[in-house]
């Protein structure tokens, strides 16, 4: 079993942030969302990843994934434009070869594994299993239709009006019978070539696609909430105590807040869960639950919560942010007084004076 992790795209709901950064890299509780991915892939045991590339990003994405703690065989893979998920499998096909393989879209994450997918797979001998969840609202997504019988019947690429609430998560076990599918579908009306049109390819000839609903969460990191939600739950579920950096006497670290090497809270109050990464400074400032604060960050004389701050952010004299993303070496800084809470989206290299 192989897996294909795809980390292409232009990532357009989250700009300006992915002006500059690939929306898989960008951090939740402080690691890039594609790691997250790669942890359930190394838990399945799969050892060749191939992960899709575009030419705009691929060297940051090499650079995201070169540690690779998780030992994977990794090979990268050009996709020269973004025509489609299907399109992703024609760039990869050599690497593929006749195995069978997960896809995994890079900025996904779901609160469960793969093992109960992969043993679906297997045990059903199926040529295509799809993980769905039921949303209130499947429009921007591939939608799937069940017969009377809950058999998988019919797939529809974002529809206007969708006959389900069954969406498509963006993780797919396939045997190797998808690449017949691919080949000869056509692209559709935005110029793409979907995976739901090679998968009701399969349907079409009789073969075997299974659909699994997550009974956990799914967080697509797509727009600024969703990236907001996506680090309030990692950090609710995941993070544990774990202060290595250096509190003062006069602050308080309540609760399950991951200080790491080198980061220093003076005069302040941190309230988990949060995390604030090496060699950050948090200086008269309070630190609310299910903040993410990067490397090398200056947080002081400001109050946060419910905000993720990339690497180099600062801010200071700010009053109150809340629901905000600052991207990297990003500066946000009052002139006056005013004691509203702010919310903002702001990307990297900017400057921000309040």
């Amino acid at each position: 079993m192989k897996a294909l992790v795809l980390c292409g795209g232009k990532g357009t709901r989250l700009r300006p942030l992915t002006y500059s950064i690939p929306k898989q890299l960008i951090p939740i509780a402080n690691r890039p969302v594609v790691h997250y991915v790669m942890d359930h892939l190394r838990d399945v045991d799969i050892r060749e990843v191939g992960v899709i590339v575009a030419p705009e990003t691929a060297e940051q994405v090499k650079t995201a994934l070169a540690d690779n703690p998780w030992r994977f065989a990794l090979s990268f893979i050009l996709q020269d434009q973004p025509l489609g998920l299907a399109h992703a499998l024609l760039a990869a096909r050599d690497f593929l070869g006749s195995d069978p393989f997960v896809m995994y879209l890079g900025d996904n994450l779901i609160g469960s594994g793969l093992r109960s997918l992969l043993e679906q797979f297997r045990q059903e001998s199926a040529d295509a299993v799809l993980l769905l969840k039921a949303v209130p609202d499947p429009r921007r997504f591939g939608v799937a239709v069940m017969d009377g019988a809950g058999r998988l019947s019919r797939l529809i690429e974002k529809p206007a009006e969708p006959p389900s609430n069954l969406a498509l998560v963006g993780v797919y076990v396939f045997s190797p019978v998808i690449h017949d599918a691919v080949r000869v579908i056509r692209p559709s009306a935005r110029g793409e070539l979907e995976i739901t049109d090679a998968i009701q390819e399969l349907l079409q000839r009789g073969r075997r696609v299974l659909g699994q609903t997550l009974q956990t969460w799914w967080l697509d990191c797509g727009k600024k909430d969703d990236l907001l939600e996506a680090n309030r739950v990692v950090l609710d579920e995941w993070i544990q105590r774990d202060v290595q950096g250096t509190v003062d006497g006069t602050s308080k670290v309540i609760g399950r807040v991951r200080l790491e090497g080198d980061a220093r809270v003076t005069h302040s109050e941190v309230r988990g869960p949060a995390v604030i990464g090496a060699r950050t400074v948090v200086d008269r400032a309070f630190i609310g639950p299910y903040t993410s604060i990067g490397q090398q960050c200056v947080v002081r004389a400001t109050a946060l919560e419910h905000c993720v701050l990339l690497d180099g952010a600062r801010v200071e004299g700010a009053g109150r942010l809340e629901d905000s993303v600052v991207g990297r070496n990003a500066i946000v800084s009052r002139s006056t007084t005013n004691h509203q809470a702010l919310r903002l989206l702001i990307g990297d290299d900017a400057e921000v004076t309040l």
